[in-house]
């Protein structure tokens, strides 16, 4: 991954215009969240907890999962000219550690009068599984 975003101005982006990543989701990366964030709750963090769960394994936190939206809006659509102001987030199915993830969004809005675009934000899993749902709305700077 590039250290550059994009940077997109309001007038280059489409409706319809769309940017994905993807993202191998390792055990250090949900063990780092739960400590940055001080979430240790049992069903993320423990192995041997979540394996007496319906699941059997340690689950991904669907925070930690929907902070890479923060990525694909910073980083690729728009990218340096983004600000961030809402995110909705539905979450859909489970992620387990070893899954690669794929990171999307794509433009269904856009105002002239406010320069805010609309995303639909999806994470789906190596299956083609939907993990998360969402929608984003991003201001695009002039700056």
């Amino acid at each position: 991954m590039s250290e550059k975003p994009s940077e997109y101005s309001f007038d280059e982006i489409e409706l319809g215009m769309q940017k994905s990543f993807k993202v191998d989701i390792s055990k250090n990366m949900l063990d780092v969240f739960g400590r940055d964030t001080g979430d240790y709750n049992p069903l993320h963090m423990s192995e041997e907890y979540a394996s007496s769960t319906s699941f059997k394994k340690r689950v991904c936190s669907g925070m930690f999962l929907a902070s890479f939206f923060s990525r694909l809006v910073g980083m690729y659509l728009p990218g340096k000219h983004a600000l961030h102001i809402s995110q909705s987030l539905t979450f859909v199915n489970p992620c387990f550690i070893g899954e690669t993830i794929t990171v999307e969004g794509k433009v269904i809005d856009k105002s002239p009068a406010t320069k805010i675009i609309k995303l639909e934000t999806t994470i789906t899993n190596e299956s083609g599984k939907r993990v998360i749902d969402g929608k984003a709305r991003v201001i695009v700077r002039d700056d």
